[in-house]
């Protein structure tokens, strides 16, 4: 069975994020999402949020041995049953939930349009560096398929992307001066249209990501920063396309980079 015709649920996709599954299935998976760039983008985002709590509760942790030390002295544990551990992490879920819900409360950020609203929608400009941490995470920790065409594509990965975006001219950004290579792009869902992820690599391993989408809100330049843990998020909107740079690298470096980009998409 080809990964064409795989039979994927959205529990199968919940158990992909939470690394739940077998290998040969995640394998199976892992290769369904390339061919599948909205699912893949749900999964970068359920695994950001997992992070994201990891990140919350470090200073608590406790070990599903029992000893509040282990993780944090980064002794290895033995791991219990695989429905044992998948209780605890959405324990862990309900945990940080209440816990940012308590903080909210307390600080007068909530009011009662919370209740009102199921989903509160971020407006494009907010949902850019969530969107690039997310394909961030995912992709730049790729081995095997960290891109869909390769450097050595560079002409047609920019055609192939530029004519699914509607954009004439879609430049694939040189950043060689700053000690970047090209390792190739890929199409993603941006704000639901398409859009497009370019990947570097410098000599020490270290990756960042360029994204481009359609901008749907605002008309004016602005440059903005965004953090989430060790990654940073450099991020602007010029005319109908906005622009991010994200990587585990210093905002110093970052800045360099946002600025040789904005200096090529521009001219």
């Amino acid at each position: 069975m080809t990964e064409r015709n795989l039979t994927v649920t959205e529990a199968d996709l919940h158990a992909f994020a939470d690394g739940l599954l077998p290998p040969e299935r995640h394998a199976q998976l892992e290769a369904w999402l390339t061919e599948n760039p909205e699912d893949a983008a749900a999964v970068a985002a359920w695994q950001a949020q997992n992070e994201g709590i990891k990140a919350l509760f470090q200073p608590y942790a406790i070990s599903k041995d029992g000893d509040p030390d282990l993780i944090a002295k980064g002794k290895e544990t033995s791991p219990k049953n695989e429905a044992a551990q998948h209780r605890f992490r959405r324990l862990t879920v309900v945990a940080a939930a209440l816990t940012l819900f308590l903080a909210g409360a307390a600080a007068g950020h909530f009011g009662p349009d919370l209740f009102a609203r199921p989903e509160l929608q971020l407006t494009a400009m907010e949902a850019w560096p969530q969107q690039a941490h997310s394909a961030f995470i995912v992709y730049a920790s790729e081995v095997r398929h960290p891109v869909e065409v390769g450097a050595d594509q560079e002409a047609h990965l920019a055609t192939w992307l530029g004519k699914r975006m509607n954009v004439a001219g879609l430049k694939v950004p040189g950043l060689q001066v700053l000690g970047f290579q090209l390792v190739g792009g890929r199409l993603l869902p941006i704000n639901g249209t398409p859009g497009a992820m370019f990947m570097y690599e410098n000599a020490n391993g270290q990756r960042l990501t360029v994204l481009v989408g359609h901008n749907t809100e605002n008309t004016t330049t602005s440059f903005r920063f965004a953090s989430s843990g060790d990654v940073e998020t450099f991020y602007w909107i010029d005319g109908s396309l906005g622009y991010t740079v994200t990587g585990e690298i210093s905002r110093e470096m970052l800045q360099q980079v946002a600025d040789e980009c904005y200096r090529q998409f521009s001219s």
